[in-house]
Order: structure tokens, then C-alpha cells, then sequence
């Protein structure tokens, strides 16, 4: 991931008045990480798995305060448990910003399942996502993710793939 891009991510975080970013570290993102983890504006949770950063996330949201869950894709089936509960049953919403793996041109042969499940399991849970492949549209999508989940009480999720994260 590009410095530009890990700044965009930041700028759009804070923008969107996130406080609290919980993550499942992974390769794509390795330049993020630090960054994030650096940031006197930014307390970082690293979790042991994703379902349990977003069970984080939404008790960041009962507290009054805006958290982020970051992880890979694959992430995405260890959660829908928690996202299932917390935004059909409760209307507590996290919001997630994912590494796409698994789409054209990935090269691991364990990462296909990854862009293979994705968008239907988003689409059963009813999350409305964008898949980001433009650097300058990074800010503008984070900020927009929090806003609709914020006024909805549902979750929403960012994919960044394509030249992003490769």
C-alpha cells in the first residue's frame, strides 16, 4: 500500500471522527498498520480475531464514540455472526474497511474464496459496500460509509483493491 493512500486512509478516518480502529493485521495493508498505530489522534486495538473487533466496534458505538473495524476480506465470514446480531437484531453499526482479496488478478491461490464470498455475503447481510480502486477516492468513501451507517444504524463496508493494495 502506497504512503499516499495510507494517508488517505487516516485523513479519512479522522474526518469522519473515528477515535478507535480495531484491526486483524494482513499483508495488503502492512504499510497501514503502523501508521495507524503511530497516530497520537488514533488508539488502535489489535484483536484476535474479526468478530471479535466487531463486537469491539459496536461497544465503541454504544459509548458515544466512532470505531472502525480494518481487516482482510476474508475477515468477513469469521463476523457475520456479531454483524448479523449487533445490525439486524440491535441496530448497532459497525463499520468496516476491507483489503480485497481474491479479486482478478490475485495471485494466491488460497485468497480466491476470498473475493468469491465476499459480495454475497455483504449482499445476505443487506451491508451496502464499495469496492475502492481509485487512490482519490479513498477519503470521500470512508467518510460517506460513516455517515450512512451513522444515520442508518446498519453497517457499511470499503473494500480498497486493485493498484491500492498491490
Amino acid at each position: 500500500m502506497k504512503a499516499t493512500a495510507v494517508d488517505a486512509v487516516i485523513r479519512g478516518l479522522k474526518k469522519a471522527g473515528v477515535s478507535i480502529v480495531c484491526y486483524l493485521p494482513d499483508s495488503l495493508f502492512k504499510e497501514l498498520y503502523p501508521a495507524l498505530d503511530a497516530d497520537p489522534e488514533l488508539r488502535t486495538i489489535q484483536v484476535t480475531n474479526e468478530g471479535e473487533g466487531a463486537a469491539i466496534c459496536g461497544g465503541v458505538f454504544l459509548s458515544g464514540k466512532r470505531a472502525v473495524l480494518i481487516m482482510e476480506n476474508s475477515g468477513l465470514r469469521a463476523s457475520v455472526e456479531p454483524l448479523a446480531r449487533m445490525g439486524l437484531g440491535a441496530g448497532i453499526p459497525v463499520v468496516m474497511l476491507m483489503s480485497y482479496r481474491g479479486e482478478l488478478g490475485e495471485n494466491n491461490w488460497w485468497a480466491i474464496p476470498h473475493g468469491i464470498t465476499m459480495e454475497p455475503i455483504l449482499d445476505a447481510l443487506r451491508v451496502p459496500y464499495q469496492i475502492i480502486r481509485d487512490e482519490a477516492a479513498i477519503e470521500d468513501a470512508i467518510t460517506d460509509a460513516f455517515s450512512w451507517s451513522y444515520a442508518a444504524y446498519y453497517h457499511s463496508a470499503i473494500a480498497l483493491g486493485g493498484s491500492i493494495v498491490r
